[in-house]
């Protein structure tokens, strides 16, 4: 094993015998010697917590403690577009809503073209951590932050561009559009940021360092949040931007984000030490990420095409309908915290114990992981059934539009419950280097069942708009129906990554 590599003690969590005083420890003199106990002391403990062996100890505990800060994490990052939905039902009203769905879909789908370098990158550090080659962790993670920045930020470029044609593609009226644009625009360029904000975290999570990404995501979004209404009203001298300042304080936030997590990574502070000394371009292993992040890439482009879709069918039945789909989307959104915290995690513990060769580790971590996620899944989606208007009021509260979203977001609480099973599945399998099943599974259960059955529910059954949300319902039965299946040939712990 590296010389990185904790010892048992450390993996249960407390601090390692190994860990060596500051200079001036042992000068003699009795303040020197407790300043320095202090100074090693806090060093132990933040080793242990950066550096902790994920490949010994029981898997719920393991589990737990690299879910929770992704769990938190989550919760911050949902607010990235409910702090622009807020902002932009209070002071515009539901046709805002609605054009800021439509643009924060591009936006993501921007954002899932380059998700597979991610993934391929989390799949070849967690397996080297796993086996103890720290030195080819952090070169694959250094070639993988490189190629991240240079596919940002042609992506970002590129959808500034062509913003406007995009959205008359999805049949916007002229008034949403006339609210979107230039929102959409500052959406394209954050993208970029983002992406480099989240592939410094994936490095980070990779290694088994899941609080340096939290703190960085809790600050970012303090910020987008403190700043979003300074520009959107031009408060304090700054521009008055309108809705389009919510995107462009995301901008500047993500950046913040950005720093936070690249400085933990050159610093020392995470089990990697990145450095470009000596750097060069290794296009053989840019490739070999490329090549195993494409099917990855290609489960979120699925995804985020079939959810620019759906905004197509949603459309024509006006702007109340496209405005509850925008926010009730959204709202279900935030029941994800639990299943796409716990299912990196779970991604996270496959990786590294497929690496180490715990086989039955990767599969016990994986069931574990399911049935804490169904039981989040399952509370946070029962309290949106209850009490929808609740949620939907603190957005917008123009009575029609709060009888149509009810409805919506009631079809899309009970769907809900069955997604998170299916996101631990795709992310253990994805973080696992097999890429391929989760894009088959996302083909099957999105292009063959749901954006044909929303169609066919919507314009030829009673159900109208409604059709909709029951279609997406019966694509995540099937989804977690395939993953279930799927995940018992056990072909997923046999690809080679490394």
């Amino acid at each position: 094993m590296s010389e990185h590599q904790p010892n048992n003690d450390a993996s249960e969590g407390t601090p390692s015998a190994g860990s060596r005083a500051p200079d001036g420890a042992s000068s003699g003199i009795g303040t020197d010697i407790d300043l320095g106990a202090a100074r090693a002391e806090r060093r132990g403990r933040r080793s242990v917590r950066h550096t902790r062996d994920l490949t010994k100890g029981t898997v719920p505990r393991n589990l737990w403690f690299l879910a929770w800060p992704q769990m938190v994490e989550g919760i911050f990052n949902s607010l990235d577009q409910m702090v622009d939905l807020f902002w932009a039902g209070r002071v515009v009203g539901f046709r805002a809503i609605g054009g800021i769905g439509a643009a924060q879909a591009y936006a993501h789908l921007i954002m899932m073209a380059r998700t597979g370098i991610d993934i391929s990158m989390q799949a070849m550090i967690s397996r080297a951590v796993g086996s103890g080659r720290m030195d080819v962790a952090t070169h694959v993670a250094i070639q993988g932050l490189v190629l991240t920045v240079l596919l940002s930020s042609v992506l970002a470029v590129g959808g500034v561009l062509i913003a406007e044609p995009l959205l008359h593609i999805l049949a916007l009226s002229d008034e949403v559009i006339a609210i979107t644009i230039v929102y959409l625009q500052f959406q394209f360029a954050g993208s970029a940021v983002q992406g480099w904000r989240k592939s410094a975290e994936a490095t980070l999570q990779a290694s088994g360092d899941v609080m340096t990404p939290m703190k960085a995501t809790l600050l970012a979004r303090g910020i987008h949040i403190a700043i979003t209404p300074v520009l959107i009203f031009g408060w304090f001298g700054a521009p008055e931007m309108g809705i389009a300042g919510a995107a462009a304080a995301n901008i500047f936030a993500q950046g913040v984000g950005f720093v936070w997590n690249l400085y933990a990574l050159f610093a020392g502070r995470s089990l990697l030490k990145l450095t470009l000394r000596g750097y060069h371009l290794d296009v053989p292993l840019m490739w070999r990420m490329i090549r195993l992040g494409l099917p990855a890439s290609g489960t979120q482009l699925e995804r985020g095409l079939s959810e620019l879709m759906l905004v197509r069918l949603v459309a024509p039945f006006g702007d109340i309908a496209l405005g509850a789909y925008s926010l009730t989307r959204r709202l279900e959104r935030l029941t994800h915290i639990g299943s796409m915290g716990m299912g990196r995690a779970s991604g996270i513990l496959v990786g590294q114990n497929l690496g180490a060769g715990y086989v039955e580790r990767a599969k016990s971590t994986v069931r574990w992981a399911v049935g804490y996620v169904l039981a989040i899944r399952g509370a946070a989606g029962i309290v949106l059934f209850l009490a929808p208007a609740v949620f939907i009021g603190i957005f917008n509260q123009d009575p029609v539009f709060l009888a149509v979203a009810i409805i919506w977001i009631r079809i899309q609480a009970i769907s809900g419950m069955l997604l998170g099973g299916g996101q631990v599945l795709q992310q253990s399998f994805n973080v696992a280097g097999d890429t391929m099943a989760p894009l088959l599974i996302t083909f099957m259960s999105m292009w063959v069942l749901e954006v044909p059955a929303a169609f066919l529910l919507s314009q030829f059954t009673p159900l109208g708009q409604y059709g909709i949300p029951v279609a997406i319902g019966l694509a995540m039965f099937l989804r977690l129906g395939l993953y279930a299946l799927y995940y018992r040939t056990g072909r997923w712990t046999r690809v080679k990554v490394l």
